[in-house]
């Protein structure tokens, strides 16, 4: 089954389009189909790269993209591990309250609180 596919038009110097055109022509491929395959491996090269991931990493922490995204781009593994380090990071340290005040030092070593036998 084929995947949907989205129409896109930009704008590109003539003379990338013509050495595109003329890879195309050599490779004897569409030059849709050359653009397509260029920019998927420019994907996989960007999803390998640390500086990339690191700034996909943020991106996902701050909120300013989301799981789906991420696994989209890196694979259901690495997605995982990034949302379970998020959750992780995301829940408060437990803060032990006490009922009293700490005993002074002086209280505590020659008081009654703390005694040798």
């Amino acid at each position: 089954m084929s995947e949907e596919k989205t129409r896109v038009e930009f704008d590109a110097p003539k003379s990338l389009v013509e050495r595109i055109d003329t890879v195309a022509e050599v490779l004897d491929i569409p030059r849709t189909q050359l653009l397509i395959d260029t920019i998927e491996n420019k994907l996989d090269e960007l999803a390998n790269e640390e500086t990339f991931r690191r700034r996909l990493s943020n991106a996902y922490y701050d909120d300013r993209t989301d799981y789906d995204t991420v696994k989209t781009i890196l694979g259901r593994e690495e997605a995982m591990r990034l949302k379970l380090l998020r959750e992780s990071i995301d829940q408060s340290s437990a803060i032990p309250a006490l009922k009293d005040d700490l005993s002074s030092d002086d209280s505590f070593y020659d008081g009654g609180v703390c005694r040798q036998e």
